[in-house]
């Protein structure tokens, strides 16, 4: 005699508590590491004061992104509902009430500015940028193909940025090129992991995601790819000139950073890059060639 199969049991709503934790998406906020990127290449985070600048700003930016994914999903809650995961987000989830969730969001992009000014002006101003920057994203520019992409790698570089900003040390041409194009790398894979998981239904999720096609997210990844590892040989090669180490350290790190990028490029050719957070974290491979190059670029800067 047949049987129904079995449902599987919905899952329990959070608390509260529970759901104002979860979207502000903690897990999300190792992107802000890249603050410590300027301060570790110019070999001052070893010092007290630089260190706690760099700090404060990694601070700043995880308030300020809390915020904007606040705001962000609270003005998305209807494509999130109909999306097959974002749908589980607590303000799509209706676990959090709108109006509260808006103004949380405020609350945590104003308080991230301030406390930035708290660090120096300097920060402030890009803390401020990356606010106006996620803002028009979730306003204007996600709706519009190209600036969709641009406009979630502006974030990541405006990260970058602001640790260079915080402590005061210059920007290497070549370390804000591997950061932009490095970020404009990950964010189209993420795209194209979107696109392939979401199929026929991706435009009704993200419109823009209907506009492009396959061939076209893969040039943009190879275009990418390609500037990010000739900028990264490049800025080794400077770092290496002004080094007086017997070792070629920033040279030797050549290799696991390019090992890490064409991984990187084959997981999410395999459908893995929706998430670039939880490819690093759930990857062993990636992170020990992360591992391996941070040692070797470490030993450059620190090792004479």
């Amino acid at each position: 005699m047949p049987t129904d199969a079995p449902v599987a049991a919905p899952r329990p709503p959070r608390s509260l508590g529970r759901a104002l934790l979860v979207e502000a998406r903690p897990k999300q906020w190792m992107k802000n590491l890249l603050v410590f990127a300027a301060p570790g290449a110019a070999g001052v985070i070893d010092h007290p004061k630089p260190f706690f600048q760099t700090l404060g700003a990694f601070a700043c930016f995880c308030l300020a992104a809390a915020g904007t994914y606040y705001l962000n999903d609270a003005a998305d809650v209807e494509a999130d509902r109909l999306h097959p995961t974002k749908r589980f987000r607590p303000i799509a989830a209706g676990e959090i009430p709108l109006p509260l969730a808006r103004a949380l969001g405020a609350a945590g992009i104003l308080g991230s500015v301030a406390a930035a000014f708290a660090v120096n002006w300097h920060l402030a101003v890009v803390v401020a940028a990356y606010v106006i920057t996620t803002t028009a994203y979730s306003i204007w520019l996600k709706h519009l193909a190209v600036l969709d992409v641009v406009g979630v790698a502006a974030g990541f570089v405006l990260r970058a940025v602001a640790g260079g900003a915080a402590v005061d040390v210059p920007i290497s041409n070549w370390f804000f090129i591997v950061a932009s194009f490095g970020s404009l790398f990950m964010v189209v894979g993420k795209r194209r992991a979107e696109a392939d998981e979401l199929g026929a239904e991706a435009a009704a999720t993200r419109a823009t995601l209907g506009m492009y096609s396959r061939d076209y997210l893969i040039q943009l990844q190879t275009i990418s790819s390609s500037v990010v590892m000739v900028g990264y040989c490049l800025w080794a090669f400077e770092k290496a000139a002004e080094s007086s180490a017997s070792v070629p350290w920033f040279q030797l790190s050549i290799v696991p950073f390019a090992l890490a990028v064409l991984r990187y490029a084959l997981l999410v050719d395999t459908g893995h890059g929706g998430a670039p957070e939880e490819v690093v974290l759930g990857d062993r491979s990636i992170q020990l060639m992360v591992l391996a190059w941070a040692v070797a670029f470490a030993l450059g800067i620190y090792v004479t």
